[in-house]
């Protein structure tokens, strides 16, 4: 988990506070300096099989500490660690960041291409009528999706790579940018996106996340179980180092 040590250790050496900590059925947020956002990942089996740690004191630990949980194989405590590290991250400057939708920035590339997606999105049919070829890999394959156990063959095979930023949580990132054509443009997209540049240092070129800008609103939103579209407060940007 090289890239996910990296992240963790460019974090603040000062202990931050946490603010709030709160774990939505659809999607997680911490605040400390900033708020942060990853989606709630979920064991499949028995309802309350899998536990968090701590739970009742979470916000009684740094932000730091939080964070680490990323590591985790407890996806529930996974979700909580890349929530935490999104809330440390510097903000980036707005001359770096578009406010521009991820599938809009597809839509203008897509024609002719192959498109591999790792996670379904529902925008993939709209994709396929501008003219692309979309792969889809799933950990939950219906429809015309390919399983994910297809990846180190169906990864090397795209144009345009993108990639939900979920895969941070259950360990896979590191592995499909293993995988990828060197040639294929990298996108990691959704809400859990760290929005940081040293991912370009691993090959990505497209950070397509969410910065929150009505704290309240969003926390009340998620705390009731929004799914993102529901979710309000937030504004979606990208941040780009495409390759010359």
């Amino acid at each position: 988990m090289q890239l996910i040590k990296t992240l963790l250790n460019t974090l603040p050496a000062e202990p931050v506070p946490l603010r709030k900590v709160i774990m939505g059925v659809n999607w997680t947020a911490v605040c400390s300096q900033s708020c942060g956002l990853a989606a709630t990942l979920r064991y499949e089996g028995e309802h309350g099989s899998h536990r968090i740690r701590d739970v009742g004191s979470l916000h009684q630990k740094s932000a730091q500490e939080l964070a680490g949980w990323l590591e985790s194989d407890n996806p529930l405590e996974a979700s909580l660690g890349l929530a935490a590290l999104n809330s440390l991250l510097p903000p980036p400057a707005a001359a770096l960041l578009t406010e521009i939708n991820a599938f809009d920035l597809l839509q203008q590339m897509a024609a002719g291409k192959t498109i591999v997606m790792v996670g379904h999105f529902p925008q993939v049919d709209k994709l396929r009528q501008g003219g692309a070829r979309v792969l889809v890999l799933e950990k939950q394959p219906h429809g015309s999706d390919l399983p994910a156990e297809a990846a180190p063959d169906v990864v090397p095979l795209a144009d345009i790579l993108a990639i939900t930023a979920t895969t941070l949580i259950n360990h896979t990132l590191e592995d499909l940018l293993g995988w990828r054509n060197p040639k294929a443009l990298v996108m990691l997209l959704g809400p859990s996106t760290p929005l940081t540049p040293l991912l370009f240092d691993f090959g990505v070129h497209l950070l397509s996340g969410t910065q929150i800008v009505d704290e309240e609103a969003a926390l009340l939103t998620i705390q009731q179980g929004a799914a993102f579209p529901q979710v309000k407060g937030t504004r979606l940007v990208t941040m780009s180092r495409l390759p010359r």
